[in-house]
């Protein structure tokens, strides 16, 4: 479940929209409209957060797709209820049209599924072919919200954090260690990304209180 879409009222869905409002204040030169989400190891939430986030945009008027670049162990397509059949990989390497194969989630919020797992991720999201694939959605979308797979296992996320305008750390609450987000924010740092903040997913309900405008909670 998408707590934005299903509980709009909430305060972990204002939560999101705040977090929505310093993504669109994070830069005065240049908008951001491609957005890696990520977090250091797996099971910390990135997923929840790009979905909901998805959700917040969209709400706020913008057309929106979002990408499932997990090559390796794809989720979106579970969360969203939809077939992964076909997806991003067939469209990059011409097998599958783009308007083919991504899925409407509502009138101005789409989905693209990983598509066909290949044997060579890192090859594929770091090629020129993804980089155009990209450049050429900005034409179509507001925002491009993009899953990937966490840092430390693969090189992948750094591979697309570099093409990408902006790039979230998801981390979670008591259960990632401060040396962790630090390594990889410096990974993310080495590899040129713009690092825009990082969010606390599954915080306690009475920090969220508090100071929901920071945070997020992807349970």
């Amino acid at each position: 479940m998408f707590i934005v879409d299903k509980l709009p009222k909430s305060i972990t869905a204002e939560s999101y929209r705040s977090l929505r409002t310093n993504i669109q204040y994070s830069s005065i030169d240049k908008q951001v409209k491609t957005l890696v989400v990520t977090s250091s190891n797996a099971g910390e939430g990135k997923s929840t957060v790009a979905g909901n986030l998805a959700y917040t945009f969209f709400q706020n008027g913008k057309r929106v797709l979002i990408i499932d670049c997990d090559l390796r162990k794809p989720s979106l397509h579970r969360k969203f209820n939809v077939s992964n059949e076909e997806g991003l990989t067939d469209v990059l390497v011409g097998t599958s049209k783009l308007n083919n194969v991504m899925k409407k989630i509502d009138d101005n919020l789409y989905l693209l599924t990983t598509g066909t797992l290949p044997p060579n991720p890192a090859e594929i999201i770091g090629s020129n072919t993804m980089e155009n694939f990209l450049e050429q959605c900005k034409i179509n979308f507001d925002y491009i919200i993009i899953d990937t797979p966490p840092i430390l296992p693969v090189s992948d996320t750094l591979l697309l954090a570099s093409k990408a305008d902006a790039t979230l750390i998801v981390v979670k609450a008591r259960k990632t260690k401060e040396k962790i987000v630090k390594e990889s924010y410096e990974r993310l740092i080495e590899a040129k990304a713009n690092v825009i903040g990082t969010v606390l997913n599954e915080s306690d309900k009475s920090l969220d209180n508090k100071y929901y405008g920071n945070y997020g909670d992807g349970k």
